[in-house]
């Protein structure tokens, strides 16, 4: 495996090989792409399917001299590997190692650190225009899967860039969407010819000689233009994309390098945007994710001869999904909103159970909650189940279409908090200090398994307006002895007159009590004040914290903005006069690597948190509050 690989060190090296070499060297990615995510996880059908495409992206592209940009960036392993990175993609998704996306400080051929849907259009746009105004040579490509087309930005990018009469290529991955395709033997027949260099050349030079005849040229040119059009739109069914300025070209077969490479160079000759549409399948290669690509879309880690998935443990996911069901099932009113994400959020059984109250709105969060704000507006009571990353995307529909209007929805925030392997774009650790700044939100922070049911039945029950409940990847983790699940805003452990206090929300509970209970074994006592409201934050807690000599807030968000600043200006409100010490997020573009890895880094840990502890013990004079940052 990776012979051929192994003498690749930039997409030039690609013009070296001979055609049956280029179709071995795809088996060898697939093969290098198969191995490495069965022992490292992450995302393996759909980037199985874009194998032969980026090997033809190679070939008729000079990157990093033309820039390639893939949508989300989830399909870009085979791109790794072909611009020098084959030596290292064993460490793919690893504390240290490369990462699972495009990143711009990993590689120069990665011109932009991507993770999210639907932007690339908008991107390669403004890299095209900034290469005009610097005089720069250089292609932009924009690789967009047709899931990403579900997301409005997409078709905001392509609005704006059909306008310009500059070259910008668009290739569309359709691997699942039916997109109109052009019928009957004589379409294909054109297809074929126009997306040929030859003629693509023939037609340029026709159009310049027109346009230099003295008074005429123009005329002439923009007839044959409007009949040219006239004939297309007889023999060929209009895409929207031809509507909004594209040249639209296709489909063509994805897995084919050939017909690829060629399109490809054709649509370098075209003097306006173009559309490069690609037909494609998730999984090729590999059996079992030919035969389940959602299953293998990403995971955690899978036996390469069965294809079995690592074992799979209860989340806070399944959790919700299974609440959610049992609340629909006594509340007609109950529908439940996923932006692409059905399996992800824990819906899956719900979508099965009340199909009629399930919506998927695509990969489009801004619809999503002003979708949720139209059905609460209409009688009903929508849960938008949403990864919290995600969510960043709607800060303006949460204000304009929920907030203001006064209207119950709730947000399922999954993923909250650091989330490992998928890195800096996919860390949940702002929406609790952006949710702060919604008017009228309620947010609750569960620790548990029941206390997320517990909150999640309340909020549905007896929330008003905007509510949400956060909650983090993976399973559920410790929890003292005389813990009990509850929607009351804070819990209270330990003793009363403790001289120090810790508070905390979330999943972070589990390692507060942990360093608590390891702290009173040396004879120090503790109060620990649980936020299981943490918007607004109860005064009690702050009433709670103000007698003791010294306050430690460990927090799995970022410190500006954050619950954790918040609460040190409940304190002084209420006149606290000890010492403060405030671990969050301070830098929160957080690299990949192990979820308790990067926790253990940010000093969030149990050990994190009883060194901290020990280490800030107030003396005889104790000094003024302070701040310890993450």
């Amino acid at each position: 495996m990776g012979k051929l690989l192994e003498g690749i060190t930039s997409p030039k090296d690609l013009h070296k090989l001979t055609e049956d070499e280029l179709t071995a060297l795809c088996e060898e990615l697939r093969e290098t792409i198969i191995e490495t995510v069965s022992d490292n996880g992450g995302h393996l059908a759909s980037n199985l399917g874009v194998v032969e495409l980026t090997v033809a992206l190679g070939l008729a592209f000079d990157p990093p001299k033309d820039s390639v940009i893939w949508d989300v960036g989830h399909q870009s392993y085979p791109y790794k590997l072909l611009t020098g990175r084959y030596a290292q993609f064993g460490t793919i998704r690893t504390d240290g190692g490369l990462s699972g996306f495009p990143n711009r400080e990993e590689s120069p051929y990665d011109p932009f650190t991507t993770g999210h849907s639907s932007t690339s259009i908008s991107m390669a746009l403004g890299v095209s225009e900034a290469n005009r105004f610097l005089g720069r040579d250089g292609h932009v490509v924009a690789v967009i899967g047709d899931g990403a087309l579900t997301g409005g930005l997409a078709y905001e990018g392509i609005n704006n860039a059909g306008r310009m009469r500059r070259n910008l290529i668009v290739v569309l991955n359709d691997n699942n969407m039916s997109i109109s395709r052009n019928v009957g033997s004589m379409a294909r027949y054109l297809t074929y010819i126009r997306t040929k260099p030859g003629y693509i050349r023939t037609k340029n030079n026709l159009e310049a000689g027109l346009l230099k005849l003295p008074l005429i040229g123009g005329a002439v040119s923009k007839g044959l233009r409007s009949v040219r059009d006239a004939v297309k739109r007889t023999l060929y069914h209009s895409t929207i994309f031809e509507d909004l300025g594209f040249a639209y070209y296709g489909p063509f077969d994805g897995h084919d390098i050939n017909s690829l490479r060629e399109a490809f160079e054709s649509a370098k000759l075209v003097q306006r945007p173009v559309l490069i549409h690609v037909r494609t399948y998730k999984g090729k290669g590999y059996q079992y994710a030919e035969q389940d690509p959602s299953i293998y879309h990403g995971l955690p880690g899978f036996n390469v001869s069965t294809g079995e998935p690592g074992a799979h443990h209860t989340s806070f996911s399944d959790v919700f999904g299974e609440t959610l069901c049992a609340l629909a099932e006594q509340d007609e009113r109950i529908c439940a909103i996923t932006a692409a994400m059905r399996d992800g959020t824990g819906l899956t059984d719900f979508h099965m159970l009340y199909h009629d109250r399930f919506f998927d709105v695509g990969i489009a969060e801004e619809h999503g909650v002003t979708f949720a704000g139209g059905l609460a507006a209409g009688g009903m009571l929508p849960v938008f189940a949403v990864y919290s990353t995600f969510l960043q995307r709607s800060y303006d529909e949460l204000i304009h279409d929920v907030a203001i209007q006064g209207t119950k929805v709730i947000l399922a925030i999954d993923r909250a908090g650091v989330v490992g392997e998928d890195g800096v774009t996919h860390q949940g650790v702002f929406d609790a200090a952006f949710l702060q700044t919604v008017p009228n939100a309620t947010v609750y922070s569960p620790a548990g398994f029941d206390e997320l049911r517990v909150q999640l039945t309340y909020l549905v029950q007896k929330g008003a307006g905007l509510c949400a409940v956060r909650y983090p990847r993976g399973k559920e983790l410790y929890l003292p002895k005389d813990f009990q699940p509850t929607a009351d805003p804070i819990s209270t452990f330990g003793p009363a007159d403790a001289p120090l206090c810790v508070v905390t929300y979330g999943r972070l509970f589990s390692f507060a009590a942990q360093a608590v209970e390891d702290l009173a074994e040396q004879g120090i006592k503790i109060k620990l004040i649980k936020l299981n409201r943490i918007i607004p934050v109860d005064l009690a807690a702050a009433a709670e914290a103000t007698g003791a000599k010294a306050v430690f807030f460990f927090e799995e968000g970022v410190r500006m903005g954050g619950i954790g600043e918040h609460f040190a200006y409940l304190l002084k409100q209420n006149g606290f006069t000890g010492a403060y010490h405030l671990r969050a997020i301070e830098e929160p573009f957080i690299p990949h690597a192990p979820m308790f890895r990067s926790l253990e880094k940010l000093g969030l840990t149990r050990q994190g948190m009883a060194q901290m502890i020990l280490e800030n013990l107030p003396g005889e004079k104790e000094a003024a509050p302070r701040e310890e940052k993450a």
